[in-house]
């Protein structure tokens, strides 16, 4: 009898132990931590601030503001071709950010964004009183187009992987289709771990 009693509250505190839910530890956003090897939090953020840097420092920035006007920049598409899920939309808020409060660099609203702030305009035009009406046609055209890709080459022998990142953007001058400035990051990553988990 007591072998049973003592193998009862051996599953209940078992199962109390598997009920009591997972541990939390809050963390710096800078952190470095990489669970498993693919592109995460630390890669965006690296590329984020190394884009900043350089298209802050290139020639097209002081010749697109010889006349003492901010250059306008519209993000395109930030296309992802590798092989992983990756939200690119973080380190591009994070560019777009950090450009805009530079004070060099203005930018206007995605596609998706204009067409809902046209439809506030058309309400407003049934709805707004004439004072704080916004008129159409009064949007500001960019004079540069962001645009970019995210690639991945992938190389595995048994346990251990090689991962190569490349993040491109370019600038395209809206007018003459010309590149003004393109970036680049690569990221490499050396993961091992047991065969069977790839």
């Amino acid at each position: 009898m007591n072998h049973r009693l003592l193998w009862a509250a051996a599953c209940l505190a078992a199962l109390a132990g598997c009920a009591s839910g997972p541990t939390v530890r809050r963390m710096d956003v800078n952190e470095v931590r990489d669970l498993s090897g693919r592109w995460n939090d630390t890669d965006s953020r690296l590329v984020a601030e190394e884009m900043i840097a350089d298209s802050l420092s290139r020639p097209w920035l002081v010749r697109a503001s010889a006349g003492g006007r901010q250059p306008v920049v519209i993000v395109q598409s930030v296309r992802n071709r590798s092989m992983e899920h990756i939200n690119t939309d973080t380190f591009v808020e994070d560019l777009q950010r950090a450009l805009i409060n530079s004070g060099r660099v203005q930018f206007v609203a995605s596609r998706s964004e204009r067409g809902q702030l046209r439809q506030e305009r058309f309400d407003q035009d049934a709805n707004a009183s004439e004072e704080t009406r916004k008129a159409q046609g009064q949007e500001t055209g960019a004079d540069y187009s962001l645009n970019g890709v995210i690639n991945a080459v992938q190389d595995q022998d048994g346990g251990e992987v090689v991962m190569l990142y490349q993040v491109n953007l370019k600038l395209i001058d809206l007018k003459t289709n010309q590149i003004v400035w393109d970036g680049e990051k690569k990221i490499k990553k050396d993961i091992q771990r047991p065969a069977a988990s790839w």
